[in-house]
């Protein structure tokens, strides 16, 4: 049973995504013609969006996992975290933490909510949708970016727990790798290929928050979170790298496609100040 504190958590969070949610229904029921195609728009766009995920899914999880660096990182996180649980580190660790309590109960339900897969991908949809209008602004892209890392992290470390299938500290089912870290640390190595370190960094330190939070209450063990923070790393900054615009001297380098008056095909250097 979720406590007091843990149900007041998810009611906030659930009625900010309502009236978030609400507000574009609101606006229509009393909009001009304007307002109603913005809806069409959002419509299609999600509509778009499904129809195109399998070939997207698809083509990221190919950018991911055919590329050499990252078969060797994941190979070497494996073999460390493999290490771990067969030797006495992960049950050390494991024991030090069942003696230590880091977090008060309001902060340990905050991050479970907060890293939780579902969560950080609601409010990259929900902040997608409230930037459409800004297609082309590095905000929508990012979001957009981390729907699709999150949608194949969630499936690799999905299928990689049901191949290994092992248990907790705790006695849950499922444990490696943990997927709250994994889809922490892919948030924030989209948002740190995005925005860069003043972003970055502290979003990894969230992420390692969340990391260090499920070893506290015994939901993981060491070993599964460092997979899971390799396997978020990796897909994170493969699959933002694949669709972030390249930059040249600190200008992103866009495609230009001229005008009606004056056509033409090129490329063109944006920055922002």
């Amino acid at each position: 049973m979720m406590s007091q504190s843990h149900n007041k958590l998810l009611c906030l969070c659930v009625a900010v995504l309502s009236f978030s949610a609400s507000a574009p229904a609101q606006e229509a029921a009393t909009a001009t013609e304007s307002g109603a195609a913005k809806s069409t728009d959002w419509a299609e766009t999600i509509k778009s969006e499904i129809s195109a995920l399998p070939d997207r899914f698809f083509e990221d999880a190919q950018a991911t996992y055919f590329n050499s660096d990252n078969v060797a990182a994941l190979l070497w996180a494996g073999l460390l975290s493999a290490g771990m649980n067969n030797s006495s580190a992960d049950d050390r660790i494991a024991e030090h933490f069942a003696e230590h309590d880091s977090f008060n109960e309001f902060g340990d339900e905050t991050l479970d909510i907060l890293g939780s897969p579902l969560t950080q991908a609601s409010i990259a949809f929900l902040y997608s949708m409230l930037t459409l209008d800004e297609s082309d602004s590095v905000h929508h892209r990012c979001a957009r970016t981390i729907q699709r890392a999150l949608a194949l992290n969630t499936v690799s470390f999905f299928t990689l727990k049901a191949a290994r299938h092992n248990d907790t500290p705790n006695g849950k089912s499922w444990a490696w790798p943990s997927g709250h870290t994994s889809s922490s640390f892919t948030v924030a190595s989209v948002l740190h290929e995005y925005y860069g370190l003043k972003v970055g960094i502290p979003a990894y330190i969230f992420a390692g928050s969340v990391a260090y939070r499920m070893m506290d209450t015994g939901d993981h063990w060491a070993s599964d979170i460092a997979f899971g923070a390799t396997l978020g790393w990796v897909v994170g900054h493969t699959v933002a790298k694949k669709h972030k615009s390249p930059a040249v001297a600190g200008f992103e380098v866009l495609p230009y496609f001229g005008n009606y008056d004056a056509p033409a095909l090129g490329i063109s250097l944006a920055r922002r100040f």
